[in-house]
């Protein structure tokens, strides 16, 4: 079954003293295209990162934003035991100077300006890589569940689409022999008309219609267009990713169509083109959303 490319999925990993949580979406695009947000210090991770998703999907726009934490908490705090006993003293200087009751205590010395700091906690690289590869691979199986979902309600949409495209042509491979007998009812009445009431001449009239019949002939056109259906049916039910592969069909069934409404000379094959056009542009939308 087809997989739509929009999708959405978030996952958890952790290993040694590492956790990460990771997040994934995923939007049209001609390619795969990763795009990695991480903490600086998991800059190192974003070349495998790329890899990892690129192993799973095959095409779409990917976003994918990476957020560690740590079982010890990310941040840990540092004393500057110097700076400490530097105010310690100068505080004490202080008091004995202002003749100031009491003694300084360690709160008044943490309290000051400097002496505890906040630091990143350093990273295990390879805890943390493992941790990212386990988190990713959740989200990405989260978001796979999501696009097959939806690739199945496109593939419903599409091929309800295919079976009105081939309504459409079977109407205008019947439209066709009564298109060619007004043809020829009308050429005979209008030389009969030309020829002040004489008989036409009935090989002339022959070689006239079948010359006309020669230039709106729509037969391997249409049977190309059945061609082309069948192939999308065949891509429907593949597992692999096929958008290109129907985008280019589509084009192809587009050319068809085309042609087969510069040989039309009714308007009730005229009227069918038209709609068959407008058949095969929702199908091109709906292609363009087939990873």
């Amino acid at each position: 079954m087809i997989r739509s490319m929009t999708g959405f999925g978030t996952g958890r990993g952790g290993e040694g003293g590492e956790a990460v949580e990771a997040e994934v979406r995923s939007v049209n695009h001609k390619y795969c295209e990763v795009k990695a947000r991480l903490p600086r210090e998991l800059g190192a991770l974003e070349t495998d990162i790329g890899r990892w998703v690129k192993e799973r999907l095959a095409r779409g726009g990917v976003e994918v934003s990476i957020r560690r934490s740590s079982a010890r908490g990310a941040l840990s705090p540092r004393v500057d035991a110097q700076l400490a006993a530097e105010y310690a003293r100068a505080f004490e200087e202080v008091r004995a100077r202002l003749g100031l009751s009491g003694a300084v205590s360690l709160a008044d010395v943490l309290a000051a300006d400097g002496v505890v700091t906040l630091e990143e906690r350093s990273v295990d690289l390879e805890s943390a890589r493992g941790a990212t590869a386990a988190a990713l691979s959740a989200a990405l199986t989260e978001l796979l569940a999501m696009r097959e979902r939806e690739g199945g309600a496109l593939a419903r949409d599409i091929e309800g689409r295919l079976a009105v495209v081939e309504g459409i042509a079977g109407r205008l491979a019947e439209a066709a022999p009564r298109t060619l007998e007004t043809y020829r009812a009308r050429l005979a009445e209008r030389v009969a008309e030309l020829s002040r009431g004489l008989a036409p001449d009935p090989v002339r009239l022959a070689t006239e219609v079948a010359l006309f019949a020669d230039r709106t002939d729509v037969t391997e056109e249409l049977t190309r267009l059945g061609s082309h259906v069948a192939q999308m049916r065949g891509l429907l039910a593949s597992g692999e990713p096929v958008g290109r592969k129907m985008d280019f069909l589509v084009q192809e069934m587009h050319r068809e169509a085309n042609t087969v409404g510069s040989k039309s000379q009714s308007a009730e094959a005229a009227a069918a083109v038209v709609s068959l056009k407008a058949e095969l542009e929702r199908v091109r939308e709906q292609v363009q959303n087939v990873e």
